[in-house]
């Protein structure tokens, strides 16, 4: 998959390998506001997403020079883009440090559904934004889902994000109901998430 906007950047599948240092490294920035708490220190949580990343759930956009400058990922029954084992955390945190960042971040798994594709998170470099390279990535992981036969994309938005959210709406999702965090969101940072979907056309 390529396509060329501009000739500023292009929107790939996977992502190049040797740029698995840089993705985490975005993912990390992106989502650090969810998931600093539980994945900290840092040095810890790049370690662990550069190991858990999954070129196969991945559709990236590069720049010029074929750098990394901005990343969707997706979810089916067969992988994400960020998943791994409790033995993947306690590789990087040890026993009991893996143990209970695993339990809490169960707490955020969302599992697919069938005929809907479901997003593991988009983020753009901040050199990037404001190129048009966030709608580009929702644009590709729309078409990507239409090519597996979905009819439906889904994605949750954290209620601190609102130009996420934004986007989102100008993209053509609509909320599709809020889930709570309760007593969690001293750990997650956030009070609730909003479900949003964009209903698909066939090709």
């Amino acid at each position: 998959m390529t396509d060329p906007v501009d000739q500023q950047f292009q929107i790939v599948s996977g992502f190049p390998e040797d740029q698995r240092e840089t993705a985490a490294a975005l993912f990390w920035q992106a989502f650090s506001g969810k998931l600093g708490k539980i994945l900290a220190p840092d040095d810890k949580a790049l370690s662990l997403i550069a190991r858990l990343l999954d070129s196969d759930f991945a559709i990236s956009a590069l720049d010029k020079d074929g750098g990394l400058i901005g990343m969707a990922g997706f979810k089916t029954k067969d992988g994400a883009l960020v998943s791994g084992s409790l033995s993947d955390m306690t590789t990087v945190y040890g026993l009991f440090g893996g143990l209970w960042r695993g339990i809490v971040l169960d707490l955020l798994e969302r599992e697919p559904e069938p005929g809907l594709l479901l997003m593991d998170g988009i983020f753009v470099s901040a050199e990037a934004r404001g190129l048009g390279v966030g709608t580009a990535l929702l644009n590709a992981i729309c078409s990507a889902a239409v090519a597996r036969g979905c009819s439906r994309v889904r994605l949750d938005v954290i209620d601190t994000n609102l130009r996420a959210r934004a986007l989102y709406e100008r993209s053509g999702f609509v909320p599709a109901g809020t889930e709570e965090t309760g007593p969690f969101k001293y750990i997650f940072g956030f009070s609730s998430a909003t479900r949003m979907e964009k209903p698909l056309q066939a090709a």
